[in-house]
């Protein structure tokens, strides 16, 4: 009897998967079908309306959990309940999809970003309670009640999602600023070789004298890129409460291409600061120079098509030109003396 009992348990258990790996098919069908940008003459669906169906699809969760509070359930009900789980999954990423008209390169990421929380954590949730189907014990007790928490973590952070393109790309903006602060603190704790033992956790760290010149340097590049990312962030927002401009593709175009160099900035920042650890990369760090002052120049143009450039914003322009140009002059140097020092070398070996 016990053989034919759990020959049951592993047929039903056998056909719920069956199921799951069809709806799961389901899900990734719609999911593809809807990679492409929605037309837009297409009636755009308000973010309200997603976070409405996202509460749905938390709901359905707290339901499956419900499911196993109990007796362990029959087959016939998970079955029941995951069909009506991915049916309401699915009518949320047809209402997500409507919410993008309309929606530049950086909204529709952020969008993306939210829906792929809500699609894997109930992904994991589903597959989850199949895995469970004739199990007992202390894993269930202790799996379930976090895979359901992950899927209301995940729709309940729907409503922090941007729902504009302007907030979507200064969120992306700040992002960079936060990003160039944390490099330039940690520039600042490089220090100076000590002419005292060393130990062996700072062994590759601390720099020569001609090093922290470099890093020096460096540290002015950084912080005065900060500002002008900052300035920047602050001219757009002048912009915005002085004009309200409506959320058109011209100026959304602008600001995403802001935004672009922006990160490009960052990108040249994240560079130079991997660079200054010994052995200093001194070209890399003049390549990075050379397409910060190139990006910069394309702010400024980018912005002036905009609506003009402030004074403050052309004076941290001017502070990072300047000091641009004082490390790329000290990176100069600092090439020099490596180039004399392996000549000397080589001429050293030849007389040898």
């Amino acid at each position: 009897m016990p053989v034919t009992v759990r020959g049951k348990a592993e047929k039903e258990k056998e056909k719920l998967n069956e199921i799951l790996g069809s709806l799961l098919a389901t899900i990734n069908d719609t999911i593809q079908v809807l990679d492409q940008k929605p037309h837009s003459s297409l009636p755009k669906v308000c973010w309200e309306d997603v976070i409405k169906m996202g509460d749905q699809v938390s709901k359905q969760a707290t339901i499956v959990g419900m499911l196993w509070s109990g007796e362990k359930p029959e087959s016939k009900a998970i079955e029941e309940n995951m069909e009506t789980y991915f049916n309401t999954l699915q009518g949320f990423l047809l209402l997500s999809h409507g919410s993008k008209v309309g929606a530049g390169p950086t909204l529709s990421s952020s969008v993306d970003a939210s829906l792929k929380q809500v699609v894997d954590s109930s992904f994991r949730l589903m597959k989850g309670t199949v895995s469970f189907y004739g199990s007992h014990g202390e894993d269930l007790k202790l799996s379930l009640p976090q895979l359901v928490g992950a899927v209301w973590e995940a729709c309940s952070a729907l409503k922090k999602t941007p729902i504009t393109n302007i907030t979507a790309i200064g969120r992306g903006m700040t992002q960079v600023a936060v990003s160039v602060k944390d490099v330039l603190r940690e520039m600042r704790e490089l220090k100076l070789a000590s002419s005292d033992d060393p130990s062996e956790d700072d062994l590759g760290n601390d720099l020569s004298p001609e090093e922290m010149k470099v890093a020096q340097c460096a540290i002015v590049v950084v912080s005065d890129s900060l500002l002008v990312i900052k300035e920047l962030i602050r001219s757009i927002t002048g912009l915005l409460k002085q004009e309200k401009p409506n959320d058109n593709s011209t100026f959304v175009n602008s600001l995403e291409k802001l935004l672009q160099q922006c990160q490009e900035i960052g990108r040249q920042i994240d560079e130079i600061g991997f660079c200054l650890y010994p052995p200093q990369g001194l070209s890399s760090i003049k390549a990075a120079l050379e397409k910060i002052q190139s990006t910069i120049d394309a702010v400024e143009v980018e912005l002036g098509e905009l609506h003009g450039t402030p004074d403050l914003f052309q004076e941290a322009c001017s502070s990072l030109r300047s000091s641009l140009k004082q490390l790329a002059s000290e990176v100069e140097v600092g090439g020099s003396s490596a180039a004399d020092i392996e000549a000397k070398l080589e001429n050293i070996t030849l007389t040898k």
